[in-house]
């Protein structure tokens, strides 16, 4: 419907917003105090130190703090994380404007001067309107996961949280291997590719373990797909080389570069020669060990 915020009318939905930031406001400034009260009953010190009237202690900062929440009705873990967002934000660099909880989610920002800076400024909004702080632009400034992930990497990091079971995992991966434009996304991934191609080999390893009795044929068409995956994984390896190379070379024309640098890529060509020999001698001669030269040389320890 036009003009309609859930249930209620765009202006009734804004004079709720006014209202929700005076709740806010109120809301925020008890647990200012609150806090305050915390700091005042047990100033912040570092561990095993004494008060600052230098008198014996009678109770531990733990053992304080707990009881003061006991007596207000709070859980001590309110009062304690109240109390350390006081002690975050002197009285005059407070916002409020700005809520408690976003105080407390910016309080993580290490160095004073960078956190009293950041809360005077806020990010753009994404609605547009005025910049203001969200709990999610908060997170994002001290590195925190957001609660709705918008750039890709926020919703790579939350895919990869929901599937953190392996089984999980491999029904997502399996759901979207099944579309064809991310099929051919992953498979240009060597290292995704590679896993996939050793994924199928094993599958088909186990498989002829169970069969004994065909297990003749099945071993020759493991045998080759063996070599098939090796093949295409030699085949990966130098049009990488040469797509990069390609892409690379074209444009050096004119860059300098000083005695050090040169040495250093003349050494990786180096490696890189030796490697693709080796490469050669392998598929040429069946030739696959390696001497010492060229252990130390592929090692970046010879020359």
């Amino acid at each position: 419907m036009t003009g309609m915020v859930g249930s209620v009318t765009r202006q009734r939905y804004d004079e709720l917003v006014r209202l929700g930031r005076d709740w806010v406001e109120a809301m925020s400034s008890v647990q200012w105090q609150l806090g305050d009260a915390g700091l005042e009953i047990e100033p912040m010190r570092s561990y095993g130190g004494t008060n600052p009237s230098g008198s014996e202690e009678l109770f531990t900062v733990s053992e304080a703090i707990r009881m003061f929440a006991e007596d207000v009705g709070l859980a001590y873990s309110t009062v304690r994380d109240y109390r350390w967002v006081a002690s975050r934000w002197p009285k005059e660099r407070r916002r409020a404007d700005v809520s408690h909880t976003l105080h407390k989610i910016l309080a993580s920002i290490p160095d004073e001067q960078e956190r009293f800076e950041a809360v005077d400024n806020p990010p753009a909004s994404p609605r547009g309107g005025p910049a203001r702080w969200t709990h999610d632009s908060a997170k994002r400034i001290v590195g925190w996961k957001v609660d709705t992930p918008e750039s890709v990497q926020e919703k790579v990091d939350a895919i990869h949280d929901l599937a953190a079971d392996d089984q999980v995992a491999a029904r997502v991966a399996t759901d979207f291997l099944r579309r064809p434009a991310v099929a051919s996304k992953a498979m240009a991934d060597g290292t995704a590719r590679h896993a996939v191609n050793e994924a199928q080999f094993d599958q088909f390893r186990q498989q002829v373990q169970y069969g004994q009795e065909e297990a003749a044929p099945q071993l020759d068409q493991l045998r080759r797909m063996e070599h098939n995956t090796q093949f295409m994984d030699l085949v990966a390896v130098c049009t990488q080389f040469t797509v990069t190379a390609g892409r690379i070379v074209p444009n050096l024309r004119g860059e300098p570069y000083d005695d050090a640098e040169r040495e250093t890529i003349l050494r990786g060509l180096a490696r890189v020669r030796a490697s693709a020999d080796w490469i050669e001698n392998a598929v040429t001669r069946g030739e696959v060990d390696l001497d010492e030269q060229l252990q130390k040389l592929l090692k970046g320890s010879g020359e």
